[in-house]
């Protein structure tokens, strides 16, 4: 083996190593990545749960409210009816 081969042969072990460390570097980044955007995800649907259960009396008494404003208009249109059907 000639020097000039021995030093090429050593430069692309050298290039070797660095490039193992940088692909591991990058692999665990991947890693380290997927689970904080799976945690990311966890985060949002549960706060959304958490937010429809927190919310969901307000919208129940919403709904009786308007329940009870229809039945109300329900009750008028029934008088208006009467009314009507006497005049005639």
């Amino acid at each position: 083996m000639t020097p000039e081969e021995r030093q090429l042969l050593i430069q692309t072990s050298r290039l070797v190593e660095e490039n193992n460390k940088i692909l591991r570097g990058m692999r665990r980044a991947a890693w380290w990545g997927r689970i904080v955007h799976t945690l990311y995800w966890l985060v949002i649907i549960g706060l959304s749960f958490g937010a429809y259960f927190f919310i969901q009396p307000y919208i129940d008494q919403l709904t009786g409210v308007y329940g009870g404003i229809k039945g109300n208009l329900d009750k008028v249109n029934q008088v208006k009816d009467a009314f009507n059907g006497l005049g005639q």
